[in-house]
């Protein structure tokens, strides 16, 4: 039930633990408060996150989130089922944790819901535990609650300075880059190719301003995510261009970073069109 990974050298749960509770597909800018918040007490800090939660894609992949975690100095985090959990009653739900990793403490955010039909809330586990629980109050941009719900959206419109701006970072796909038909590089364009999960939450269809850090070098990138109907090829991709690349990254894991929406996918009449258009993304990111 529980899949749990360290980042630190040994196993600490009999040290206890401060757990924040939610379900963390990453870590936006009002997670990061209650992680402020946990590493205050200098115990190890665990990060809950879920899988399956209402069949949604999550922003993250799971090893993207342990990423994420890790760079944030989180000790260790734990993924919950949706399915084997939905069903525990708030008092089942918190026994599990605590016979897993014996926490000094919870810390959560005061809308955090838990338990059979979302029934547990923060009040809750300060009746059926004796584990301390820090509760903190929502964050707010402009009147509108940080939530991976409001982020969604925002990447749906391919509103990503925004998105980034409540994430903390930018919005990224990791994946390793695999051989395909190399079209790009035939016309001038090599990119590189990464699968985009399918349990991954999507982005709005088109071209993107991205950046790719290969061996220790950050390039600005162009990155198609969607179809490409001027090769009649309907299949979703993302294939980017790094600007002032050479060399080959077949079988590199690499982290794209998109930074803001460029154009919509279309179709051209002509390679050579493509080739134009191409070479006006390019000067249009280089010159930012």
């Amino acid at each position: 039930m529980l899949k749990t990974v360290w980042f630190s050298k040994q196993d600490n749960r009999k040290q206890g633990a401060v757990i924040l509770l939610g379900g963390f597909d990453g870590l936006h800018v009002g997670h990061r408060q209650l992680l402020a918040r946990a590493k205050e007490s200098g115990l190890p800090v665990g990060v809950m996150t879920m899988s399956g939660v209402k069949q949604e894609n999550s922003l993250f992949t799971f090893a993207e989130r342990e990423k994420i975690f890790q760079s944030a100095g989180v000790d260790f985090t734990f993924e919950l089922s949706f399915d084997e959990v939905k069903d525990l009653t708030p008092v089942e739900f918190l026994q599990l944790l605590e016979s897993a990793f014996s926490p000094k403490c919870f810390v959560c955010g005061s809308d955090f819901r838990f338990g059979k039909n979302a029934e547990g809330n923060a009040q809750n586990i300060k009746e059926a535990t004796q584990v301390c629980v820090d509760v903190l109050p929502l964050l707010k941009i402009n009147e509108v609650k940080v939530s991976s719900s409001c982020i969604k959206t925002l990447l749906k419109e391919g509103d990503l300075p925004t998105a980034n701006q409540l994430l903390g970072h930018p919005f990224f796909l990791m994946g390793e880059v695999y051989r395909d038909r190399q079209v790009g590089r035939s016309i001038g364009f090599p990119t590189a190719n990464i699968s985009y999960p399918q349990d991954k939450f999507p982005l709005k269809l088109g071209v993107y301003e991205t950046r790719v850090e290969v061996d220790g070098v950050v390039y600005k990138g162009i990155t198609n995510y969607g179809a490409r109907p001027t090769f009649d090829n309907g299949e979703i991709v993302t294939e980017t261009h790094l600007l002032g690349f050479d060399g080959n990254l077949y079988g590199r894991t690499l982290q794209v970073e998109f930074i803001r929406f460029l154009r919509e996918n279309k179709r051209f009449e002509s390679v050579e069109q493509l080739q134009a258009q191409l070479e006006k993304d390019s000067r249009q990111v280089r010159d930012q």
